[in-house]
């Protein structure tokens, strides 16, 4: 299973969408918050995809969860935007949370910067900010060889 991860679009639809053209195979779009309104407007435009959601802090007015869990592939995975967690200000709260809640993965934003690593016997993942300069978005493959975790370039 392909899985999109995005986050922090603020508005910038049009990367967002150009990403989840360019992979007609992933199944699932994440969004790891300040985006509520740019995945509604997605949602109507591919309707045949699995659009998920967490509340950031910019997502002002949302009734959104601000985490959430899933299972998908028989993995694991916590959703947050990371300001709950003081994500800026290292990675040791979400690590902690992830452990709790038994994750195999954890997705966050918030920081706008990128990053994917290996923590702790989770996957950890923060697909930086698809919007303007520099854009970023994730991409998770679940088989059942295991989880490839990439970072790609939004243009």
């Amino acid at each position: 299973m392909k899985i999109l991860v995005f986050s922090d679009t603020h508005g910038d639809v049009t990367k967002m969408e150009r990403a989840i053209r360019s992979h007609s195979d992933a199944e699932a779009i994440i969004h790891c918050g300040d985006g509520e309104m740019d995945v509604e407007y997605a949602k109507r435009n591919f309707p045949d995809r699995a659009f998920l959601n967490v509340k950031g802090n910019c997502d002002w007015g949302s009734s959104l969860d601000p985490t959430i869990e899933i299972t998908l592939e028989g993995k694991k995975i916590f959703v947050t935007h990371g300001h709950l967690y003081n994500a800026k200000m290292g990675l040791q709260n979400l690590i902690y949370a992830g452990k709790e809640k038994n994750a195999d993965i954890v997705l966050y934003g918030h920081t706008h910067i990128s990053m994917n690593e290996y923590i702790d016997g989770m996957y950890v993942m923060n697909p930086g900010s698809c919007h303007g300069y520099g854009a970023t978005y994730g991409i998770i493959d679940i088989s059942d060889k295991g989880i490839l975790t990439n970072i790609a370039s939004a243009k």
